[in-house]
């Protein structure tokens, strides 16, 4: 299981108020999209979910329990700009988690338990398409390929979590197909709940099961510091997308995207995100 449950999570740091009041829970495998204006705290939210920042007021829980204070192996994280090891080839980053889990001082593991280790990175390696490339480093591989070693980077560990922060944001679009594609086949075949920042609102409609929008109710200058942002549009994707099943949406007919209505023409409007 991998459900989420925020309660009544506050953010600040001193006067300023960054989230207010944000209540959510996330079903166990469920895909959600969090959108809205720069500034409004969407990265924040992820971090607090990562384990890097803590809440001001209010709970996190996962699986009913406290989340843990610190990062750890039940979450993964992919960002924006490529967070693997420039000096590590792209097996060396992706066996990295492995070892680093198994054998926490020496950061290395030995006879049969790497072999494992290693069989599994290349099963891995090949299912996000970069097989043949084990022996590259990043600098050696395109911002697409590189996003496919993030990707398999955090998924050896088998987060129950799968944090994503606009990690498509600077594929060219061609690529970022694929890349779409490649994390909806990831998400049905895995038992992972995803949730994801994106200022793109086509992306949050092909692949989430619900797109949460956060914005300030109250945005005059004066009150920026006082007010935070919460979450003020909570939609469902129809027909249900559910992990482990084909989806018959197609972004190219009317749909899901065509639901979001007045949501997507105000957020789109404030030239945060893209429509």
């Amino acid at each position: 299981m991998s459900e989420l449950v925020i309660e009544k999570v506050w953010k600040e740091y001193g006067d300023q108020i960054v989230l207010e009041d944000v209540s959510l829970t996330v079903a166990s495998r469920a895909f959600v999209a969090l959108v809205g204006p720069s500034g409004c705290g969407k990265t924040t939210f992820l971090r607090m979910l990562l384990g890097q920042e803590r809440p001001t007021r209010g709970a996190i829980l996962l699986d009913g329990e406290p989340l843990p204070l610190e990062p750890g192996s039940d979450r993964g994280v992919v960002f924006q700009r490529y967070s693997v090891f420039p000096h590590l080839t792209v097996l060396g980053n992706v066996l990295l988690g492995r070892e680093f889990s198994a054998a926490r001082y020496k950061a290395k593991l030995f006879g049969a338990a790497r072999r494992r280790a290693v069989d599994e990175a290349r099963r891995l390696i090949g299912e996000v398409g970069l097989s043949g490339a084990e022996d590259k480093y990043p600098a050696q591989l395109s911002g697409g390929m590189q996003q496919r070693l993030a990707l398999a980077q955090a998924l050896i560990m088998k987060p129950k979590v799968l944090l994503l922060d606009e990690p498509f944001g600077a594929l060219d679009p061609g690529i970022r197909a694929e890349i779409h594609t490649l994390m909806k086949r990831l998400w049905h075949e895995t038992q992972m709940t995803v949730v994801m920042v994106t200022h793109d609102m086509r992306e949050a409609f092909t692949l989430a099961t619900r797109v949460v929008a956060l914005e300030r109710r109250r945005d005059r200058p004066e009150g920026k510091e006082r007010y935070g942002a919460t979450i003020t549009k909570d939609i469902s994707i129809w027909p249900p997308r559910l992990a482990g099943t084909p989806s018959i949406f197609s972004p190219d007919r009317d749909g899901p995207v065509a639901s979001l209505g007045h949501c997507r023409d105000d957020l789109a409007s404030s030239g945060e995100i893209q429509p």
